[in-house]
């Protein structure tokens, strides 16, 4: 039995993907490999791997520690992924990035949820080897594909006609986000039903909040914004939706991405070169906004392509479930216990 400490505030802040990828970690291990493994949270005695995932400054601290054992750090963000989300001056700005650093520097092992930030963090002076790459993956107990009859009782509950497209988008209200974009495009397509799932995490530190605000607050009709809202949500939303849309700018790898794909919802996105590496050819791309707006009247006039992408959702969901992830972390949990015991 290997013990695990796991370290996180991220399920302090609601709304946060961050928080997600944590919650589902912690219900992958107690369920499916307790035979395995002990775990603790937030605790300072002695343990075999000290798990981070956030970078609170007191778990900096701990790392100093004998009784830490072997140090894994969750990478779930760089310095470059935060510009867009938070308004930080300066000169704040450039020592909380150097912070961010220095904390994955104190680790061991560093697990990525992208393999393209591999040479990002070999970049600022981190040796690959200590690099390791670990999809996120979500629980598909509760993101799943409903049955038409509960599909239809859905649109009931939500007063949306049974013919009426629906586009969803998930996240952070924020400009990193492309809620923007999204806002663009309700106001581009009246007679589209459009939902964003998310709300100011981070209050007025949030980049763009004034003007994001005003229309959080004042919405065209066909634009609904749910505010922060609980996972069991996010799937009835996910089977409410013809079509998710996640115009963002910058990412790891959404955890909405893949609540989308276990729901089989069809999956839209900005083609960011991130993308690439983890799931090309699962969803639809778009350069820009106006991209978005000629795939989106694509979509709604061609069952056959959004049949497509439905069955990529589905196939990608197999790829990233959790009965494959429990034999991956397990592998790795091991291995980090012997690095630490030699």
């Amino acid at each position: 039995m290997i013990k695990i400490t796991m370290f996180s505030s991220a399920d302090k802040v609601a709304g946060q993907g961050v928080g997600s990828a944590y919650l589902e970690l912690i219900n992958l291990l107690r369920n499916q490999c307790s035979d395995k493994f002990e775990i603790e949270i937030n605790r300072y005695g002695k343990s075999q791997i000290s798990h981070y995932h956030t970078i609170d400054p007191l778990f900096y601290l701990s790392t100093f520690s004998k009784k830490r054992g072997q140090k894994i750090g969750y990478v779930h963000f760089l310095p470059e992924t935060l510009e867009g989300s938070l308004t930080i001056p300066q000169p704040f700005r450039g020592l909380f990035y150097h912070y961010i650093i220095a904390f994955y520097k104190r680790m061991d092992q560093l697990v990525v949820v992208n393999p393209s930030f591999i040479k990002q963090l070999v970049a600022y002076g981190i040796p690959e080897k200590k690099i390791t790459y670990i999809p996120n993956f979500v629980d598909n107990d509760r993101f799943h594909p409903y049955s038409a009859v509960k599909r239809t009782a859905l649109r009931k509950k939500y007063g949306i006609a049974a013919d009426k497209f629906v586009v969803l988008g998930s996240g952070q209200v924020q400009e990193r986000k492309g809620v923007p974009d999204f806002i663009r495009l309700a106001r581009q397509n009246p007679d589209v039903e459009f939902f964003w799932a998310g709300g100011f995490s981070f209050g007025r530190l949030t980049d763009g909040y004034s003007e994001l605000k005003k229309v959080v607050d004042n919405p065209p009709t066909n634009l609904h914004f749910t505010g922060i809202v609980s996972r069991d949500k996010i799937a009835e939303l996910n089977n409410l939706a013809d079509l998710f849309l996640l115009p963002s700018y910058n990412e790891l790898f959404p955890m909405s991405v893949l609540e989308a794909f276990s729901c089989g919802t069809p999956v839209m996105l900005r083609d960011l070169d991130l993308y690439h590496s983890i799931i090309e050819g699962d969803y639809e791309p778009a350069k820009d906004v106006n991209e978005m707006q000629m795939k989106l009247t694509l979509l709604r006039n061609d069952p056959a392509r959004l049949a497509h992408w439905q069955t990529q959702a589905q196939r990608a969901a197999k790829e990233y479930s959790k009965e494959h992830l429990a034999d991956v972390w397990t592998k790795f949990y091991q291995e980090q216990a012997r690095k630490g015991d030699a």
